[in-house]
């Protein structure tokens, strides 16, 4: 596919609209991940997190063709996001203080680490994509990591421009991470058939179980910590 030909624009558009709508997971996760952490750090978790999430489709990029054999990686991606998911529930706080009145925040690099996580995932599908729009066209394959750079850190800082006013979306966007990890395991090429299987209609439900599972089960667990933390206040 050579660069200024009609095919070469139409895939430029594809991986374009791809990278909108798939860059605003990433710049989800960095949000919520970045709420917590002082005003002063949340720029460097921004960057570094996209930094992050770049490398990471870089390096799937590379080794797309070993990464598709490797068994069960959906599934298990799947089991981490929701990991991801839940934690960001249960770690965000209203008001972001704590009774004693210090400002309760994750540290930088912890807040990379949940990023990176939740990335190593979300990328995969994303290069995924990117790589069916480019059609073996490397230069296309690198404009779309680069295009993905500048959605993600705009889509970040808006994000956590919302969050901040309605903490609640904290919560729901927590959700779409779980819609996000069902989705991924009901199509892992091992699990969905066997889910298939046992009950035909739960590969279709999945997503809708596991956003309200995650938002359920961290609302719970927020709510226990903030008793135990009532508790513990002199």
């Amino acid at each position: 596919m050579e660069f200024g030909t009609p095919a070469f624009g139409a895939g430029l558009l594809q991986i374009i609209g791809i990278d909108i709508v798939l860059s605003g997971d990433n710049a989800l996760v960095i949000a919520l991940a970045c709420r917590s952490l002082p005003t002063n750090q949340r720029k460097w978790g921004i960057l570094l997190g996209t930094g992050a999430a770049i490398a990471l489709r870089i390096a799937f990029a590379a080794a797309i063709v070993y990464v598709l054999e490797i068994p069960l990686l959906k599934f298990a991606g799947a089991l981490l996001l929701v990991w991801v998911a839940i934690k960001l529930v249960v770690s965000e706080q209203d008001g972001t203080a704590s009774a004693s009145g210090k400002h309760e925040a994750t540290t930088l690099w912890e807040a990379v680490r949940i990023v990176a996580i939740a990335d190593a995932v979300m990328s995969l599908d994303n290069v995924l994509a990117v790589a069916a729009a480019a059609k073996g066209s490397v230069m296309l394959l690198a404009l779309g990591i680069a295009i993905s750079i500048p959605l993600m850190v705009v889509g970040s800082a808006m994000m956590l421009w919302l969050l901040d006013r309605v903490p609640l979306l904290a919560v729901a966007g927590s959700g779409l991470l779980g819609w996000i990890a069902g989705g991924l395991a009901a199509h892992d090429p091992i699990v969905g058939p066997w889910i298939a299987a046992q009950v035909s209609w739960l590969p279709v439900a999945l997503p809708y179980l596991t956003c309200i599972g995650v938002m359920a089960f961290g609302l719970v667990l927020r709510r226990r910590a903030a008793i135990v933390t009532a508790g513990q206040t002199p």
